[in-house]
């Protein structure tokens, strides 16, 4: 099936257009959060996946899925294995790239800015919420690298077991936060005939953004 008759087979949400008088005039925070919810509050499948884009100190990109976990006026988090390709690369190059795409409201968002290591604190709060099977996976991934033999994990895996039996599973060091710091923020939002509706906020200096209207 050709892509233009995919794109044509979605079953999509009637959403209002919105102009520059329905955005807030100071805070893209404000805008996210009011997607956001309706995201969660909807049937859609992953409302917190987006593609974090990051690049090597070779200039070389990569890209992935991941979750968001928190986010407010500082930034947006996820956490991972710093070992990871993607950990090594933000270690090496703190800078990063978010794409949100809601395809059931017919909305993106793109963020770039800044990245940060968060505290110790902030990664156990996390990791002591997760799953039991999935602290120990965390333990036991060597995230990234080359898997010779499943059954290594699988053996990895019950070591662990035994080894936390009983007992809360603790954070591994190599199992942290990081922190996007947006510097800029675009919105898209799909119309007819392709003309759609986009407005990128950049950061000016702390609480104040520049709102500009793009071309589509």
């Amino acid at each position: 099936m050709a892509v233009a008759l995919i794109s044509a087979a979605y079953v999509r949400i009637k959403i209002l257009f919105f102009g520059v008088t329905f955005l807030p005039e100071k805070d893209p925070f404000d805008l996210f959060s009011q997607w956001y919810k309706a995201v969660l509050n909807s049937s859609c499948k992953e409302p917190t996946a987006m593609t974090l884009a990051t690049c090597s100190k070779d200039c070389i990109p990569s890209a992935r899925v991941v979750l968001l976990k928190e986010y407010s006026e500082e930034g947006l988090v996820f956490f991972t294995n710093v070992n990871s390709g993607k950990g090594k690369e933000l270690t090496e190059n703190p800078k990063a790239a978010l794409v949100f795409h809601w395809i059931e409201f017919s909305r993106q968002v793109r963020i770039e800015g800044d990245v940060k290591l968060l505290d110790g604190e902030k990664a156990d709060e996390y990791f002591s919420s997760r799953a039991r099977d999935s602290q120990i996976s965390a333990w036991c991934s060597k995230q990234s690298s080359v898997l010779k033999n499943w059954q290594d994990f699988e053996q990895a895996i019950e070591l662990k077991e035994k080894e936390f039996y009983n007992t809360q599973v603790p954070r591994p060091d190599f199992w942290v936060g990081f922190c996007v710091i947006p510097k800029v923020i675009e919105f898209w939002q799909e119309g007819e005939h392709r003309r759609h509706t986009r407005f990128r906020y950049t950061l000016i200096e702390e609480g104040n953004w520049k709102i500009e209207q793009l071309y589509p």
